[in-house]
């Protein structure tokens, strides 16, 4: 049971390149331009959150009880201007505001070199559209004014809000890009190694490490780079919403905190017991398990791992480090009794998409293996706030196309010169979390 991965390095059209199926690649990028909408992984995802009976990742960010603040008669609004860094601009501002009987409930101010850039949550009218609040605050001096629909989550103040993102870190260190995610809103996140080459050969422009200090500085319009913890460089871009000083002070703060904490994953595992009798062993894994891994390669017949890199068998090792890097994602691992790695699954950030992968050793494959690991990364990614998640494969691999069937979620198919590209969509049918297990638990087929 396989699928494909995505590798750190990407083109200049943010599509991922792989090393060892540049062909396969190149095969359906033209129907990745053809995706529609309705069925394409979400674009610019926020992390947006899960719907109310669905759990989320880490500390739960609870929003105080204002049951008039979402009340039919009237609407919260996420809005950002520019004022002159004159007394009495805000206060004509706010004026402006109160006489279209908006209420600023909360208001953050970001310092520029020239100006301030504050940042209201407001709640008006429901007769009241996004137009009349924008004209009102260009009337009275605002400037690149910028607005959205907001809900009960935004009534959480800043402080906040940034300690559970932090807390969430700190348990977690794949949890960073989401957290920068949620912080910043819809932008994309790129991370990559320092002396990252293309795989054209071309050099991509990432600091060598004596170089990456000059990595960080303020930010650039709408593109931000902090030196990631273990090298190298994470880009953050959000083409429609300048980033500000503040903003960057925030980011940079989260990123020094996982830092200082170094590798970590959540302890937990879970003993599941197989319809064969078998006990195994669900737990996180990363790149401390590259040795199991590879091991776990040799012990797989050539053609498990050609459906699952789609390239030459002997490339397989080297996408290790990036697949068990919780900086692009999380990392199941499968052990049996004597803690013999067995399996492996994936649930791989793709910029603003998300995949899952799956590679099940020869010998243990067909005893729902595959299936549990598939539902597992299909929560985590349901928790993550997740729209959809997809998997590349061949035709002809109808375990994984039996696994994704199995989860019982809407499906797209689609297929061009033997690669198939099947997408589930999260946001119709959630998948409850079954975790953590309370005691042994049995697999099925």
């Amino acid at each position: 049971m396989t699928s494909d991965m995505t590798d750190a390095v990407r083109t200049n059209n943010d599509r991922p390149q792989q090393h060892g199926s540049r062909g396969l690649m190149a095969r359906f990028r033209n129907w990745r331009e053809r995706r529609t909408h309705d069925h394409a992984p979400p674009k610019g995802h926020t992390g947006a959150r899960p719907p109310a009976d669905v759990r989320e990742a880490g500390p739960p960010e609870t929003a105080p009880a204002l049951p008039e603040a979402v009340s039919a008669e009237a609407v919260l609004w996420r809005m950002r201007t520019t004022v002159r860094d004159e007394p009495g601009s805000l206060a004509a501002l706010c004026t402006a505001l109160a006489d279209r009987r908006v209420d600023i409930l909360s208001l953050q101010t970001h310092p520029l070199a020239e100006g301030t850039v504050d940042e209201f949550l407001l709640r008006a009218p429901a007769e009241v559209e996004a137009n009349d609040v924008t004209r009102a605050v260009t009337q009275a001096g605002g400037a690149g004014t910028w607005i959205e629909r907001a809900d009960a989550h935004d009534l959480v103040d800043a402080p906040t809000r940034i300690l559970g993102l932090a807390t969430r870190t700190a348990l977690d260190s794949a949890e960073l890009p989401l957290a920068l995610r949620q912080l910043l809103g819809r932008c994309s996140i790129r991370s990559l190694p320092a002396g990252a080459v293309g795989v054209d050969g071309s050099d991509v422009e990432v600091p060598a490490e004596g170089a990456l200090a000059h990595a960080e500085g303020a930010p650039e319009n709408t593109l931000m780079r902090l030196r990631a913890p273990e090298g190298g460089v994470i880009t953050l871009e959000r083409p429609y919403l300048p980033f500000t000083p503040t903003e960057f002070a925030r980011a940079r703060a989260l990123v020094e905190l996982d830092a200082q904490l170094g590798p970590r994953l959540p302890r937990g595992q879970d003993v599941l017991t197989l319809p064969q009798g078998n006990a195994i062993t669900v737990r996180r894994a990363d790149t401390q398990d590259i040795d199991a891994a590879k091991a776990m390669h040799e012990r797989c017949s050539p053609r498990t791992l050609g459906l699952r890199y789609h390239g030459p068998v002997g490339d397989a090792d080297r996408y290790l480090n990036h697949l068990l890097s919780p900086r692009f994602g999380r990392t199941l691992a499968v052990e049996t009794a004597s803690g013999r790695l067995v399996g492996l699954g994936h649930l791989l950030w793709d910029g603003d998409e998300t995949e899952v992968a799956l590679l099940v050793e020869d010998a243990w494959q067909r005893r729902g293996i595959g299936s549990e690991l598939l539902g597992r990364l299909v929560t985590m990614a349901v928790e993550a706030g997740c729209d959809s998640v997809y998997a590349v494969t061949q035709s002809s691999n109808t375990g994984m196309v039996a696994a994704m069937r199995g989860l019982g979620l809407p499906l797209d198919y689609q297929i061009e010169e033997g690669t198939l590209v099947i997408t589930a969509r999260l946001d119709v049918t959630p998948v409850s979390s079954r975790l953590p297990y309370d005691q042994e638990q049995p697999v099925g087929d």
